[in-house]
């Protein structure tokens, strides 16, 4: 599996990343009441396949504002320790304060680029990862770092969304953008919200990576809010992959896309309120 085309430069896409979560993290913070319960049950379901202990130690990668590492700790108890770790340094702080107002002492916070991981050979139990390895330019390199800081029969457990036809949260604004922006199609192999969707793809580096008997089910994510403007407001403050998209549209232009987006949302209300289609692919293997 060919890991990136020559042309990519990885290292200022992650400096982008870096930059979009540092200006973002507060805003996804402030909608996390409503993203946990979009993203809830596949969390749960992840754990589950990691099949966490008590007193173990618990490695998140890409924690953002403090998930699954906060679900974890609940789960598990004050005996285990849990590591949550991000690109980005202000959204890690966040991670921090949640892990502090929930009681969490269990938790510790690091910035740490998941395919570079500064940390010890076979040094975690379980390694966790929400809806970030799809956002990794190198997902192989990473998974064998990970496998790397695993202990023997150690687990990994990941959430990436499956396929643009099955995430129309997502695929629809990304599609009207696109075109408003003149952005070309996607390149395979290059990051992105559904790069590791598709048919056998997660199985196939899991393998690849060195892991052993991995299991991937899909799950239902349907995104569901009071309207469809609901809805665009909180894609616009926290979904800032839309806003990166945009960066070198006028903010007239950009106001004009976010319409367009709006619009076309629409066709997903009913009396019983607004609800678009979504679906996460839940991955597990062993070391």
């Amino acid at each position: 599996m060919a890991e990136q085309q020559p042309s990519f430069d990885a290292a200022k896409y992650k400096n982008a990343q870096r930059e979009q979560w540092t200006k973002d993290g507060a805003a996804w913070r402030r909608w996390n009441p409503i993203l946990d319960r979009w993203y809830g049950d596949v969390t749960r379901q992840m754990l589950d396949l990691a099949r966490l202990q008590p007193g173990q130690r618990i490695l998140d990668i890409a924690a953002g504002a403090g998930e699954p590492a906060v679900s974890a700790a609940e789960r598990v108890g004050s005996s285990c320790y849990v590591l949550a770790t991000d690109i980005s340094a202000g959204i890690v702080e966040l991670a921090l304060e949640v892990a502090h107002e929930r009681g969490l002492k269990q938790i510790e916070t690091r910035v740490m680029d998941g395919e570079k991981l500064d940390l010890p050979d076979a040094s975690f139990d379980a390694v966790l990862c929400r809806l970030g390895l799809m956002y990794m330019p190198y997902p192989v390199t990473a998974l064998r770092e990970w496998h790397r800081a695993l202990k023997a029969g150690g687990r990994v457990a990941v959430v990436v969304f499956s396929t643009p036809e099955r995430n129309s949260w997502g695929a629809v604004p990304a599609s009207i953008i696109r075109r408003c922006a003149q952005l070309p199609p996607p390149v395979l192999g290059q990051p992105g919200p559904f790069s590791l969707g598709g048919s056998g793809v997660l199985e196939g580096i899991f393998r690849e990576a060195g892991f052993a008997g991995p299991e991937v089910r899909a799950v239902p994510v349907p995104h569901r809010m009071g309207s469809s403007a609901e809805y665009v407001q909180l894609a616009r403050e926290a979904f800032g992959a839309f806003n990166a998209m945009m960066v070198h549209l006028s903010p007239q232009e950009c106001e004009s896309a976010w319409n367009e987006v709006e619009t076309s949302m629409r066709s997903f209300e009913s009396p019983a309120g607004f609800e678009v289609p979504g679906e996460c692919l839940v991955g597990s293997a062993t070391k």
